[in-house]
Parts: structure tokens; sequence; C-alpha cells
């Protein structure tokens, strides 16, 4: 019976921890595609809408950091519902805004609202994921992909239907409000929890306490080298990732010559690609290892982008984005899973940087493209994308299983004895 309940919360840990995650890809959506209509009602221009895009940046990295320490001394279960729902109010500020000054604090509150939620939704995955005991971080990525393309599909049907926007991201907002209601319960107690061995069962069965760092130096213990590794492989490859976001569809309008709605085909299979792929990426990890699942998406990301750049005709290049959407799909969960298992007092702290340092690369991929674009074309600017996931391929061994690895590394008590009896 025991077994029965534990198996019973993992299910619903891992229904809530997606819902979480569904969430905020939805919110986020919410102010991305609705960037032109606020920057038309503020009348900002793009120097400044950028200068706005780089402090939402630097706010959401304050609060992945602030985060962490959070996380290790409370869990995750509580900074995930305070940053949801945080969210969940700060969604309205912007598109509320009536000018730069206002405009300017309402990007802070929303950048470190979702910096937040970033960091504590993935030390959940990781939770959940280790008491699984077998790969499920993709799916979670799926989830985020999915309220994503929800979340810009309303707000394109609103548009069009002229709803008033307030009206939609008010919805919206209640909406999540309901959502992490519904999800809190779901959540795992103790955030991450050390990993199930023949001599941790007895202790660790039904305990429900966040383990607290004891060292304020929390990095004492931590293979330091493989933790700044991690963050330099999260930073390359959403590096690669931001340079699909912002230059996918310009890159088929500006070297092909063809309309704005062929380039948005561009970016659209990009996505579709990798939200679908991140459905089928757990059962490679758990058949395959991480490291092959890094190694080789980095290999067919490499494929694909060589394609789009070398391609001779539009069509053909937005193959080439579609499958470098399908390499980059399970990467990222990989890095973010091994960040969180290199130790199980202070995770949340080594989730937050690595998670950081991803954030870092994802701005600064499209800007480092434009730089080397504006001084030859902007093909050659992509490969900078190429360079990214070479170096990430040749790193994937950062990935591997360590001594405080996940459930389905750590695990030496016998199947049929397992306290989760699966």
């Amino acid at each position: 019976m025991g077994g029965a309940r534990s198996a019973a919360t993992d299910r619903r840990a891992r229904a809530s921890v997606a819902t979480v995650f569904a969430l905020n890809g939805f919110l986020a959506a919410m102010w991305v595609a609705h960037i032109p209509v606020v920057t038309e009602h503020t009348g900002i221009s793009h120097d400044a809408l950028g200068g706005m895009l780089l402090l939402l940046g630097g706010s959401a990295f304050v609060g992945m950091q602030l985060c962490g320490p959070i996380i290790d001394r409370w869990g995750s279960r509580p900074t995930t519902i305070a940053a949801a729902v945080l969210l969940s109010l700060v969604i309205l500020a912007p598109v509320s805004a009536d000018g730069a000054g206002t405009l300017a604090i309402a990007l802070v509150g929303f950048g470190f609202a979702n910096g937040a939620l970033d960091v504590s939704m993935n030390a959940q995955a990781v939770a959940v994921e280790r008491n699984y005991g077998r790969p499920i971080m993709s799916s979670f990525h799926g989830f985020f992909s999915v309220g994503g393309l929800v979340g810009s599909g309303v707000v394109a049907l609103t548009l069009w239907r002229d709803v008033p926007v307030l009206v939609t991201v008010s919805v919206a907002g209640g909406v999540g409000l309901i959502a992490i209601a519904c999800a809190a319960r779901g959540l795992l107690p103790a955030g991450l929890r050390e990993p199930v061995t023949s001599t941790t069962q007895s202790s660790s069965e039904g305990s429900e306490a966040p383990r607290r760092a004891t060292s304020r130096r929390w990095w004492v213990g931590i293979d330091r080298r493989r933790l700044v590794l991690l963050a330099a492989v999260a930073f390359a490859l959403m590096l690669a990732e931001g340079t699909a976001y912002d230059w996918s569809a310009l890159h088929i309008v500006e070297t092909f010559g063809s309309p704005e709605s062929v380039g948005a085909i561009a970016f659209g299979a990009f996505s579709a690609a990798m939200t679908v792929a991140r459905f089928g990426i757990d059962p490679v990890a758990a058949a395959l290892g991480p490291i092959a699942v890094v190694r080789c998406g980095a290999l067919i990301g490499i494929v694909g982008m060589t394609l789009a750049v070398l391609a001779p005709t539009a069509w053909v290049a937005i193959v080439g984005w579609t499958v470098f959407g399908i390499g980059l799909a399970g990467l990222i969960p990989q890095i973010f899973t091994a960040a969180g298992n290199l130790t199980t007092e202070s995770s949340g702290r080594s989730i937050s940087l690595v998670v950081g340092c991803g954030y870092l690369g994802m701005l600064a991929g499209p800007a480092v493209v434009g730089f080397i674009s504006n001084r030859s074309t902007l093909a050659v600017g992509l490969v900078v994308a190429i360079g990214a996931l070479v170096f990430a391929a040749a790193a994937a061994g950062v990935v591997r299983p360590g001594d405080a690895g996940p459930a389905h590394e750590q695990r030496t008590v016998p199947r049929g004895r397992d306290t989760l009896e699966r």
C-alpha cells in the first residue's frame, strides 16, 4: 500500500510540475506576442525596446540567483508557488504601461518573477525525475513549449477578434492563478530529496523536510569544474537556441527574398519540431544515456544549421531550421538534470547558476549574430550557432551521472524491494 501511495504521489507531482511548465510558457507568450502592441501603445523606439529587453533579462537573472538559496533553505515547492502567483499577477503590468518609465518598471517585475519560476520549477522537475527513476525532464520542457504555442495562438486569435489586450491578459493571469492553485497540492513538499539507496531508504521514506545547506560556502563538496562546464554548455546551447528565435524568419526573408509569411514558417517549423521532439527524447535518454543524447543532438543540430546556411532555396533552408529544432530539443533538459544532481544539499544554487548562464546565452546569441552579420552576412553570423554546438558535442561528457545523481543511477535496492515498488 505504501508503494502504491508513493507511486500515486509521484504521478500527481509529475502532472503538477508539467502544469507549471505549461503555465510558464503560456504567460511568457502573453508578453512576447503582445510586444508589437505594447511598443505602439507606449511609443518607444526600437532602440529603447532593445534596452527594455536587456533590463528584463537582467532582472530575470537576478531572480534566478536569489531563488537558488531560497530553494536550498525552504525547498522548491513554496518558491514555485510564490513565483507562479507573482508571474500571474505581474503579467498585467507590461501591457498596462503607458510610457517608457512604467514599462521599464513593469519589465523588471515580470523578468524577476519569470526568472524565479524558471529555476524553481526546474528544481521541482529534477526532484520528480529523481523519484521516478527514469528520464522525464524533456517532457516537462515539452509542456513549456506547448504552453508557449497555446499562448501565442490565444493572442493571435484575440487580436484578430479585436478583444482588448487588458481583457486577454487579465483572463490569462486568472487562468494562471487557478492553474497554480490546482497544481500546488501535487508539488513535492521536500523539493530536492536524497536519492533512494540501500542506506537511505528507511530514513528518507516519508520525510518532507527540505534539505538545508549547512555551509555558507555552498560550493564546498561540489565538483566546481564540472559545475562551471555545465554552465558553459548551457550558455552555448541557449545561445544557439536564441539564434533561431530572433534570426530564423529574417534569414529566410533576407537571404532568399521571400515574403515575411514564408519567413514565419521557418520559425514555426523550428518551434514545432522542438516541441514534438521533446516528448520523444526521454525514452531515448533512458535507453542510450544523457551523454549520447547531448552529443547526438548537437550533431543533428549542426547538420540542420549547416543545411540552413548553405541551402540553395528558402524551402531547403526551412528544412534545415526544422532539423536544427529536432537536434536542440533534448539538450538543455539533460544539462539542467545534471546540474540538479551535482549535490543534494545545494541543488537550488547549482540549478540557478546553470539556468542563469543559459539565459545569458539566450540573450547574447542574437546580439553576437547581429554583430557578425553587420560586418559580413547573416549566413556567416549563423555559423556562431554551429560553433556553440561543436563545443556542446565535445563537452557532452559533463552530463554523466554523478555521485549525487538521480534515482535511476543511484539506486542499489533490488527493483522489487524499492520503496516506490515500481
